[in-house]
C-alpha cells in the first residue's frame, strides 16, 4: 500500500551501467515519463535546480497539462538542468526507495546523459573542460604556468575559449599553480601513530586535481593541521581524477578508466590501516558513493568507501577520541560558511561548522542552499547566468551575520563553489569578504605558518 512520504532512511540501488538494457533510450524515456509524472503531482523540489521548474514549465504549457501531453524530445531539456547534485534524492523526495514509487530523479538523469554521451552528442569544450588531469597537466612548469595564466585573463582569450569551447567570458576560472601539490609535499613530522577508538592514527591524502592543480596551499593547510594534532600522513603514490566530471558528462567509460587506476593504489592503503582523505567533497563522494554504486561486488571498491573520510569528519572524530587539539591562538570573527552539495549528502553532518564553532573570537553563520557553480555548470556559457541566479538567494544570504553584521570571511569546503560564492558577491555589489578555505582558517585559527 503507498503512503505519502516515507519514513525509512533512502537507500540506493546498485547503477547497472553494463546491464543489457541500461543504454536502451526507449526503456529510459520510459521511466523518465513514470518519474516526471510522480514529480508533477508533487513538486517539493521546485526551488532546488533548473529541471524541475523546466519540467514543470513543459507540463504546464502542454495541451493536456499532465506529463503525457510533453513531447519526449523535451524531456532532454530536464536533463540537461540536472547537474547531480543528489539534493533531491537526500533532502527532498518522499518517494525514494524503499517507498515502492522507487526514485531516484539523479541517477535516472545519469542514465539519460550516459545515452547523450553514448550517441556522441556531448561536444569537444564539454569533455575537455572535463578531462582535468589534461589540462592541469601544464601545472608547475616555469614560465609556462605563468604564460598560461596571464593570456587565460585577457579579454581576447575568454572571447576565443568562449566561442570555441563554451567557457562563458565572464566566468571565473582557476589559475595553474605556479608548483604542484604532489610535487615535493613535505613530510610528516608526526612518527607515532595513535590509533583511537573511531578513528585511524595515520592518514594517506589523496590530493584531487584542484588541490594539485590549482590551490596546493589548501592541501598544505591540511597537511600543517595534521602535523599539528601528531598525526603522520604520506600523499597517494599515485592518482587520477576521481571521474567526477567525467560522471556529470555521462561518461561512465573514462569513470570506469579513473576507477582501474585508482583503487588498486587506494585499497592497498585501505587495507594497511590508513584514513583515506580528500579535500573536495564531490572527490570523496566518488568514493564514498558512486563509485561503490557502479561496482557493488568489487571488495576493493567497498574497502576504499569504508576508509574515505571528508577532513573535517576525521578531525571530528579524532576530538571524539581525545586526540584533536582544541587551543586555538587566533580568533577569526565572523565566517559566513555553505556546506556544498556533495558534503551534505555524504550524510557525516555539519563537522566543518562544529570544528569552526569551536575557535574562540569567532562566529560562524552556516548556509545549505547550493551554491549554482555545480562542477563545469557555472563556466559553461549555456548555464553561467542560469548558475549565479541559482546562486543569488545564497549569496544574499551570506551577506550579513544573524545580527546584521558583515562576515569578514566567505568559506565553502567546495573550492570552486567558494570561488562563484565571491564572484556572486562581487556582481551583486555584496561587499568584498575575504574568501578562505576552512582548511585554511583553521590553520590560522591554530597560528601555523
Amino acid at each position: 500500500m503507498a503512503t505519502e512520504g516515507n519514513l525509512s532512511a533512502p537507500t540506493r540501488h546498485p547503477i547497472d551501467w553494463q546491464g543489457p538494457d541500461y543504454y536502451n533510450e526507449e526503456v529510459v524515456l520510459h521511466e523518465m515519463e513514470r518519474i516526471f509524472d510522480i514529480c508533477h503531482g508533487c513538486r517539493r523540489c521546485v526551488s532546488l535546480c533548473g529541471s524541475f521548474p523546466t519540467l514543470f514549465d513543459l507540463v504546464d504549457e502542454s495541451t493536456t497539462m499532465e506529463v503525457d501531453g510533453v513531447d519526449k524530445k523535451d524531456y532532454w531539456k530536464v536533463v540537461d538542468q540536472c547537474y547531480l547534485c543528489d539534493l533531491c534524492y537526500m533532502t527532498k523526495c518522499p518517494y525514494v526507495p524503499p517507498h515502492e514509487f522507487n526514485l531516484d530523479f539523479p541517477h535516472t538523469m545519469l542514465r539519460a546523459k550516459a545515452i547523450k554521451f553514448k550517441k556522441g552528442e556531448v561536444g569537444f569544450g564539454e569533455k575537455l573542460l572535463a578531462s582535468t588531469d589534461l589540462h592541469g597537466s601544464l601545472a608547475g612548469i616555469p614560465v609556462v604556468v605563468q604564460t598560461v595564466n596571464a593570456v587565460n585573463k585577457t579579454a581576447l582569450a575568454r572571447s576565443a575559449m568562449e566561442s570555441t569551447l563554451g567557457v562563458d567570458k565572464d566566468a571565473w576560472l582557476p589559475a595553474l599553480a605556479t608548483r604542484k601539490f604532489r610535487h615535493k609535499t613535505p613530510a610528516a613530522k608526526a612518527t607515532v601513530i595513535t590509533d583511537g577508538a573511531k578513528t585511524p592514527g595515520k592518514v594517506v591524502i589523496f590530493a584531487t586535481c584542484y588541490i594539485n592543480y590549482n590551490e596546493p596551499g589548501i592541501g598544505l593547510d591540511l597537511l600543517k593541521i595534521l602535523d599539528h594534532n601528531d598525526v603522520p600522513y604520506v600523499i597517494v603514490e599515485k592518482e587520477k581524477c576521481c571521474g567526477m566530471p567525467k560522471l556529470e558528462l555521462g561518461d561512465l567509460e573514462s569513470v570506469n578508466a579513473s576507477k582501474q587506476a585508482n583503487i588498486p593504489v587506494l585499497a592497498a592503503y585501505a587495507k594497511d590501516g590508513f584514513a583515506i582523505l580528500a579535500a573536495v567533497p564531490s572527490c570523496a563522494l566518488m568514493f564514498k558513493q558512486e563509485i561503490p554504486l557502479m561496482f557493488p561486488d568489487e571488495a576493493d571498491v567497498q574497502l576504499v568507501k569504508k576508509a574515505m573520510w571528508d577532513p573535517f569528519e576525521y578531525l571530528m572524530q579524532r576530538k571524539r577520541d581525545g586526540l584533536l587539539k582544541t587551543e586555538f591562538s587566533t580568533p577569526l570573527g565572523n565566517i559566513s560558511y555553505q556546506i556544498p552539495c556533495h558534503g551534505r549528502v555524504q550524510n557525516i553532518g555539519k563537522k566543518t561548522e562544529e570544528m569552526l564553532k569551536m575557535i574562540p573570537g569567532t562566529t560562524v553563520n552556516t548556509h545549505e542552499r547550493c551554491s549554482g557553480h555545480a562542477g563545469t555548470f557555472g563556466v559553461k556559457k549555456a548555464t553561467h547566468q542560469q548558475a549565479l541566479k541559482i546562486g543569488k538567494p545564497l549569496f544574499k544570504a551570506m551577506a550579513n551575520m544573524k545580527d546584521g553584521s558583515k562576515p569578514d570571511y566567505i568559506s565553502s569546503d567546495c573550492p570552486l563553489g567558494g570561488h562563484h560564492i565571491a564572484q556572486g558577491f562581487d556582481i551583486n555589489g555584496l561587499g568584498a569578504p575575504e574568501l578562505q578555505h576552512p582548511l585554511s582558517l583553521v590553520a590560522k585559527a591554530y597560528g601555523l605558518k
